[in-house]
């Protein structure tokens, strides 16, 4: 299975936070992270873009896979 794309800053964290991610071959800039969430499974963050609006970023630590999921885009945002 193909891991979707997403680019961390690791400044002192294993994962760090994201910074750009990959939607349907369109690279896509974090203009904000709105949430984030540790578990023994990975890893989640709720960010937004300001051009197509919110998506969930998920890393799983046992698959070492990202997900991308658009949550709301900007239109209904």
């Amino acid at each position: 299975m193909m891991s979707d794309r997403v680019i961390c800053r690791s400044d002192h964290a294993y994962i760090g936070y994201p910074v750009a991610f990959y939607w349907q071959g369109k690279r896509l800039e974090v203009a904000r992270i709105c949430s984030e969430n540790h578990s023994p499974a990975g890893y989640s963050f709720q960010v937004h873009n300001d051009e197509l609006g919110y998506f969930e970023l998920e890393y799983d630590i046992h698959a070492d896979q990202w997900s991308v999921q658009q949550l709301y885009s900007k239109e209904r945002a």
